[in-house]
C-alpha cells in the first residue's frame, strides 16, 4: 500500500485546525477516535502530543485514541517516546505482522524481519498500549502455508498480543506477489488450504488474546478468546472445510471474495 504516493508530514497546525472542524460539527459526541494513514507514529513525538492534546481539549469524553504503527517504526523508536506518547493519550496501535515466517516476509517485502516484530510488540505492550496485530491468511501461498502458521504463531506467542485480527490475501494490481503468481512463480493458497492454515496458526497460539476475523475477505467467521475459546474455534473450522467439499453454494461463496477489490 502508498507505494505510488510520496511521504509527506502534514503540518501540524493544519491537523489542529481538522480537530477544531471536527469538534465544530460532532460537539462533545466524539468517544474514541483513529488517527489515519499508514504509520503516524513516525512523526516527531512532540509533535504528535501536541495533536493529542488538542484531541483531548476539543473532545474531553474520549475514551480511546488509536493510530496505526509500523513494526519497523516502532522496534526503532525510544521506549520513553512510546512511553510519552501513551501517557499523552494514545491508547492503542494497530499493526501489520502479516506473518512470522522469515522466508515470507522478505517475499513480500515487508521491512521488518520477526525479531523486529517481536522487539516492536514488546516494547509497545511494556509502554502501556493495547496492542492489535494483523495476520494475512493465504499470504504463503499454497507451497508455504505450514510454515506461515507456524511462523507467525511463534511471533504472536512471543508477545501475546491484545488482539489478532486476520484477514485473507486476495491480491490486488501492483502488488508484488500479483506479479508473481501472473508470472506462475506463486502459487495463490486454495481455499482448503487457507482454512487449514488457519486451523494449524490457532492450534499452535499460546495467548491470552481477543482473536478476531473481523473482515469481509475471510471466508469463515471466527472468533473468541484464547485459551479458553479454541475448542470452538477450530470445530468451526472443521465445519466449513467439510461443507466446502460438500456444498457448492459454499464454494460459490468463496470464489466470489476471491474478486473482491479495493481492500
Amino acid at each position: 500500500m502508498y507505494k505510488d504516493m510520496p511521504f509527506e508530514r502534514r503540518p501540524i497546525e493544519e491537523i489542529i485546525d481538522d480537530i477544531t472542524a471536527a469538534q465544530e460539527l460532532y460537539g462533545d459526541a466524539v468517544r474514541t477516535v483513529f488517527i489515519g494513514d499508514s504509520n503516524s507514529i513516525v512523526i516527531r513525538t512532540d509533535d504528535f502530543i501536541r495533536i493529542l492534546q488538542a484531541l483531548y481539549t476539543a473532545f474531553p469524553q474520549i475514551e480511546r485514541v488509536t493510530s496505526y504503527g509500523r513494526a519497523k517504526t516502532l522496534h526503532k523508536k525510544p521506549a520513553e517516546d512510546l512511553k510519552r506518547l501513551r501517557d499523552a493519550g494514545l491508547t492503542r496501535l494497530h499493526v501489520g505482522l502479516e506473518t512470522g515466517d522469515r522466508e515470507v516476509l522478505e517475499l513480500i517485502q515487508k521491512g521488518a524481519t520477526p525479531e523486529e516484530m517481536v522487539s516492536a510488540g514488546l516494547k509497545a505492550k511494556k509502554a502501556g498500549f493495547e496492542y492489535s496485530l494483523y495476520v494475512l491468511l493465504g499470504i504463503g501461498g499454497d507451497e508455504r502455508w505450514e510454515q506461515h502458521a507456524r511462523g507467525t504463531a511463534a511471533v504472536l506467542n512471543q508477545i501475546n498480543p491484545h488482539f489478532i485480527r486476520v484477514r485473507t490475501f486476495i491480491p490486488q494490481p501492483g502488488c508484488v506477489l500479483y506479479e508473481h503468481i501472473k508470472a506462475g512463480t506463486f502459487k495463490k493458497a486454495a481455499h482448503e488450504t487457507i482454512l487449514r492454515e488457519q486451523k494449524k496458526l490457532i492450534e499452535h497460539l499460546d495467548v491470552t488474546s481477543t482473536y478476531l476475523s473481523d473482515h469481509l475477505s475471510n471466508y469463515v467467521s471466527v472468533n473468541g478468546k484464547l485459551p479458553e475459546d479454541k475448542h470452538e474455534m477450530i470445530s468451526a473450522i472443521d465445519e466449513m472445510l467439510a461443507l466446502l467439499s460438500t456444498d457448492d453454494g459454499v464454494r460459490k461463496r468463496f470464489i466470489r471474495k476471491d474478486s473482491l477489490q479495493n481492500l
